[in-house]
């Protein structure tokens, strides 16, 4: 059997609904650090410099973001599990 469901949610609602944090703040510092990084920008080497200083997403960065993410879909899940089992009872 197959099931498919479609929920139509903001991004906003998403976040919410899965327990993600609030970041818009944390992105809001750090497009304002890159744009002025950006104006002050004469070579694509500077540019590159700038680049590792600001966006350190080597392996490791990929990594704990991974880590981020699956810790908190799991926190959300089991929320949501729990939600269920006591809806049950």
């Amino acid at each position: 059997m197959k099931v498919n469901v479609e929920i139509e949610c903001s991004p906003e609602e998403a976040r919410r609904f899965l327990g993600l944090p609030d970041v818009s703040r944390a992105n809001d510092v750090y497009v304002d650090a890159l744009a002025k990084a950006m104006q002050g920008v004469s070579s694509v080497d500077q540019l590159q410099g700038y680049a590792k200083q600001l966006a350190p997403m080597g392996e490791i960065g990929l990594k704990l973001f991974q880590q981020f993410m699956e810790q908190g879909a799991g926190a959300a899940m089991a929320g949501f599990k729990a939600g269920m089992s006591g809806d049950k009872k």
